[in-house]
């Protein structure tokens, strides 16, 4: 991007919600870090003409944020937990959910967090997530099963073996 008062003005409009977006995924001494790599990818690579950059931004997030966790797994180093205490805090101290979400893979958490705790639209969800909208809905509709099935999972199967008349 080449018009520093229009960078400014998505960076002043949009470094909020990114800063919320590593908060919930990252150490919380990490976050302005992240925040500041994400916006220097923005300064080098956000087209001319975006209409809504923050789902852009948050697809750039996302792959800071793996970026950061590689080459922590190669340091040894694995990020702490990033709620920084308790898992259930981040679900209003609801634990059982908070351990069925801990249940699902990243991808899954993922589509969920960006329409539940981003608050984006699935169309825009979709281009942060860097796929197409029926693709994210498919993701999406898969992964609120899955954590449906985890929270009320159906009862266990029984038999019943008729007794000879």
């Amino acid at each position: 991007m080449s018009d520093p008062q229009a960078f400014r003005a998505i960076y002043e409009t949009h470094h909020a919600a990114v800063c919320a977006y590593f908060a919930r995924r990252a150490p919380r001494d990490e976050v302005e870090d992240l925040a500041a790599e994400t916006f220097t990818v923005a300064w080098r690579k956000l087209p001319r003409r975006v209409e809504h950059p923050l789902p852009w931004l948050y697809a750039v997030a996302g792959k800071v944020l793996a970026n950061h966790r590689r080459k922590a797994a190669r340091k040894g180093a694995l990020a702490p937990d990033p709620s920084n205490g308790d898992p259930a805090e981040r679900f209003g101290g609801d634990r059982g959910l908070a351990e069925a979400f801990a249940t699902l893979s990243e991808r899954d958490r993922e589509a969920i967090c960006l329409v539940a705790w981003e608050g984006l639209s699935p169309a825009d969800a979709a281009r942060a997530a860097d796929c197409s909208e029926a693709t994210f809905a498919v993701r999406l509709s898969r992964a609120r099963k899955k954590l449906a099935l985890q929270l009320d999972p159906p009862p266990a199967a029984t038999f019943i073996v008729p007794e000879r008349i």
